[in-house]
C-alpha cells in the first residue's frame, strides 16, 4: 500500500477519498456497539466518516454504518454528540498537558500579556465568556495584527476549560510555543472544524 493511500480513506458516506485528518473512524465494540475512534487505533474493521457533525448525524440517518460493516450494529442516536464530547475529551487532556510543559497561560492578565509579546499559537475564549471581556481580549488580539495568523477559539465552556486546566473556571487561554502546544493545537482545529457549520468553519478558527 502505498503512503499516499496509508494517509487518505474514503468516506463512506459522500464516498470522497480525504485525508485521515479530515475523517473520523468509527468502530465497534465487543458489545457490537458502534463507538468513534478518534485517533483511528483500534483494531478491526471501521467506517469512515468526514470529520463533520453533520456529517456523522446524515450517516446514522442513513444506515451508513450497518451497512458499510456489512453486519448489525447498535447505533447511538446521539452519536454526532457522543463523538464532539470525545473529541472534546481530547482535547481537554491535551491542553492539560501543555499547562504541565509550561506551554498554556490563563487568566485575562497573563494571556493579554503573551499576546502584547506575540508568544502564543492559539488563543482560546470561552463560549460563555461575559461580553465585555471578550470584547477587550478580542479588540487587543485584532490591535496585536496576530489575527489571522493565530488562531483563536471559542469551544469550550469556562467550566470544561476549568476542568481541563484543573481551576473552577477559565475564561481567557493561550497556547505558547512547544510540542505539547502544537499537539493541543491540532486537537482543537479538529474540534472546531466538527462543530462549525460548512459556512462558518474557517470563522470558527480565526473568529
Amino acid at each position: 500500500m502505498s503512503k499516499a493511500t496509508t494517509h487518505s480513506r474514503q468516506c463512506a458516506l459522500t464516498r470522497t477519498v480525504m485525508p485521515v485528518a479530515d475523517l473520523i473512524r468509527f468502530v465497534t465494540d465487543p458489545d457490537g456497539n458502534l463507538v468513534p475512534d478518534i485517533d483511528a487505533r483500534a483494531p478491526g474493521r471501521g467506517v469512515w466518516i468526514s470529520a463533520t457533525r453533520a456529517a456523522v448525524a446524515e450517516a446514522v440517518r442513513k444506515n451508513i454504518f450497518a451497512r458499510s460493516l456489512k453486519q448489525k450494529v447498535q447505533v447511538p442516536t446521539e452519536l454526532a454528540q457522543v463523538t464532539q464530547t470525545r473529541l472534546e475529551q481530547r482535547l481537554s487532556g491535551a491542553l492539560g498537558l501543555a499547562r504541565k510543559a509550561g506551554q498554556l497561560q490563563t487568566g485575562a492578565t497573563r494571556v493579554k500579556s503573551q499576546i502584547a509579546a506575540k508568544t502564543i499559537i492559539a488563543l482560546f475564549t470561552a463560549t460563555d465568556a461575559a461580553p465585555d471581556g471578550r470584547r477587550k481580549m478580542v479588540g487587543l488580539f485584532k490591535a496585536s495584527g496576530l489575527k489571522g495568523q493565530v488562531p483563536h477559539f471559542d469551544i469550550l465552556t469556562a467550566p470544561q476549560l476549568g476542568l481541563a486546566l484543573g481551576q473552577q473556571n477559565v475564561i481567557h487561554a493561550a497556547l505558547t510555543i512547544g510540542a505539547a502546544a502544537n499537539s493541543a493545537l491540532k486537537r482543537a482545529q479538529r474540534l472546531a472544524r466538527y462543530i462549525a457549520q460548512p459556512d462558518e468553519r474557517d470563522d470558527k478558527i480565526n473568529d
